[in-house]
């Protein structure tokens, strides 16, 4: 057992106080008193018991105190460990972030299309541990493996195109992700890269990234992203912002060859439905059961010593209001 605020039980010494002084009063204090001729009367009313409940409602008082500042310090016990099994996989979601990504070949656009698909990807798989990879021109961890949904999907949202250099660097966003998930105990790993381009800048080209993942028995699921022929892409003009047809160019070669060295499949996804019947193929990989978290499992004890604490002090005014006053 351990307290959540022990600072509190120092007002202990506030009952135990109280209790000393009582009792110091009884012993020293002046006690009333008056001259009779007899003290018959007195000793056929006065009894041990009596006595002894003179003094109870001041011991009821400062137990009932003493509990009551016990309960304040919120007394709980942590001695269990609980651990969640869970049948699951370990997944890095790699996404292309590049401002190819804002073509409206999707509704409303790529980017958009693929967040709100990957979303529904992570809430459909509530025991395995996810991770978010973003790159662009280089590339970072979003969000490390983890199987708190929430903050999965919130980081989800949170992905722009502005955030990093523009380019399309898919050895760079590989490799990140394999250095995400290469020292988990998962039996399955996977990697499920995502981009709407050809790799035209970062310093590891895929090819090496695709052997380092290989390496690590790490499976990748490559998807392009993009309509066939042109998409519309809004670009900047001297008179503003405008919509143009754009040639879609995907380097379907490399994905292929990305997802053959590892074990996994290519796919194309050409609208937003297409997308969301791939990460629905996808969610259809082998599980393994892996440990998702081991924690105490902690119980309150607050509660019994504030119920006992009530109950003093119920006791307490029954024998100060109703019993004391009918002593003789």
């Amino acid at each position: 057992m351990f307290f959540e605020y022990p600072d509190i039980l120092w007002l202990e010494i506030l009952p135990v106080a109280l209790l000393a002084l009582y009792v110091f009063r009884e012993w020293t204090g002046r006690v009333p008193h008056m001259r009779v001729s007899t003290i018959i009367p007195w000793k056929k009313g006065s009894t041990l018991a009596t006595e002894i409940l003179c003094h109870l409602p001041m011991v009821l008082l400062t137990a009932s105190m003493a509990l009551l500042i016990f309960a304040a310090a919120r007394p709980r016990s942590s001695s269990t460990l609980e651990t969640v099994q869970a049948e699951g996989i370990d997944i890095v979601l790699t996404m292309d972030v590049s401002t190819s990504m804002l073509a409206r070949d999707f509704t409303p656009d790529r980017l958009s299309a693929a967040k709100d698909i990957a979303i529904e990807f992570i809430a459909g798989r509530p025991t395995d541990r996810m991770a978010i990879v973003v790159f662009a021109g280089e590339s970072y961890t979003q969000c490390p493996l983890t199987t708190d949904r929430a903050s999965l999907i919130n980081l989800m949202k949170e992905i722009q195109t502005d955030l990093i250099e523009d380019g399309t660097a898919i050895g760079d966003g590989l490799a990140t992700a394999v250095a995400r998930i290469k020292d988990s105990e998962a039996k399955s790993r996977v990697v499920i890269l995502m981009t709407d381009g050809v790799n035209n800048c970062g310093s590891i080209t895929p090819q090496t990234a695709a052997q380092i993942a290989q390496e690590f028995g790490i499976r990748v699921y490559t998807i392009g992203v993009g309509a066939n022929g042109t998409a519309p892409y809004p670009v900047m003009t001297p008179w503003g912002p405008r919509v143009q047809d754009v040639e879609v160019k995907i380097d379907e070669d490399v994905l292929k060859d990305i997802a053959a060295r590892t074990g996994g499949r290519y796919f194309r996804a050409t609208d937003k439905t297409k997308l969301a019947e791939i990460y629905a193929e996808i969610g259809k990989m082998e599980t393994s059961r892996i440990s998702v978290d081991s924690f105490p499992v902690y119980k309150e004890l607050y509660e019994k010593y504030a119920d006992w604490a009530l109950i003093l002090m119920l006791l307490f005014f029954v024998f100060e209001i109703v019993l004391i006053r009918r002593l003789p």
